[in-house]
């Protein structure tokens, strides 16, 4: 045990070294957690490993056999694991992109001061808090069905106002990937508002003030100032939402079953279609693999920016 020097007026304090039996007695309340997190998660990846590396379908119990790589080739080179590479992309590109730039309008509006603001906030938070599946079912159902659909019912009024009959548009076949990404913009719009939204509350207004005084015009300050405070959420809601969105499956089963033919079709839907529909659960277990690898190096860069904003928190 060391004694510290003690400063004028103030006792002198002792700094005990703890034994290794003091830390791991303060580990061990966490252990229970850290096991479940190990059995719940690194488990089933490593046995989704092991059977990413044989021949094995469950309409020929057989004939399983070791495969080594040939599960990766096949989904380097197979042509619907391609186009679902290509979907996957399109799609988060396309809803991170727009639910990003309407979230940062959003935030801006509800930046301001108005009456109501609590209520607008409140309902523009509600599609983040509607379930994917359900969120799913409104816009097949209650948006885009050709029949009874908000879309087609809005043109037909329109249209009958000046006299003439409105299109009977079959909004999801006829345009499958845009019917996915607006309803996929409209459940992840508040995510991102909300990330920005505190980026811009947390903008020191003594900054800001200076910028008035000094006779700046508002679109000024936003560009020279309030982006460039924005650009670590900014990207943080970009990775984090791509993590999430990458996986999108629930809105591509309900509204367009990957189709027409493999329109839609991203890797998560192409997974489970090799998985319940081939039953080739190496091929399915290999694209699950390579799904995870791309969501952890997405993730990586996703803590590293979190942890920036940490320390530029302490450094403030």
């Amino acid at each position: 045990m060391a004694t510290l020097a003690a400063a004028p007026g103030r006792p002198a304090v002792r700094q005990r070294s703890l034994s290794s039996k003091a830390r791991w007695a303060r580990r061990a309340p966490l252990l229970p957690a850290l096991v479940f997190t190990v059995v719940v998660t690194q488990v089933p990846f490593l046995a989704t490993i092991v059977i990413s590396t044989l021949h094995w379908n469950v309409l020929k119990p057989g004939e399983k056999s070791f495969a080594a790589f040939s599960n990766y080739k096949t989904v380097a080179t197979d042509d619907r694991l391609r186009t679902a590479v290509v979907n996957t992309v399109v799609l988060t590109a396309s809803v991170v992109l727009l639910s990003l730039a309407i979230g940062l309008g959003l935030a801006v509006l509800l930046d301001r001061r108005f009456p109501g603001r609590g209520l607008a906030r409140t309902l523009l938070i509600a599609p983040f808090l509607v379930m994917p599946a359900a969120s799913a079912l409104i816009w097949k159902h209650m948006i885009y069905n050709p029949d009874y659909g908000l879309l087609n019912g809005v043109l037909n009024a329109v249209a009958k106002v000046y006299g003439g009959h409105g299109p009977s548009i079959a909004w999801v076949s006829a345009h499958p990937m845009p019917a996915v990404v607006v309803s996929q913009v409209w459940q992840w719009t508040p995510f991102m508002m909300l990330i920005l939204l505190a980026g811009l509350q947390a903008q020191p207004g003594d900054v800001l003030e200076a910028a008035r005084v000094d006779g700046a015009k508002g679109l000024d300050t936003f560009r020279y100032i309030t982006l460039p405070h924005l650009r670590q959420y900014l990207e943080l809601a970009t990775l984090l939402g791509s993590i999430y969105i990458l996986q999108t499956f629930d809105a591509i089963f309900t509204i367009t079953q990957g189709g027409p033919g493999t329109a839609t079709t991203n890797l998560p839907y192409e997974i489970y279609q090799t998985m319940f529909r081939k039953y080739e659960y190496g091929e399915a277990a290999a694209a699950g693999v390579v799904v995870v690898i791309g969501t952890i190096i997405v993730a990586t860069f996703a803590l590293r920016v979190i942890s920036s904003l940490f320390r530029e928190e302490q450094g403030a």
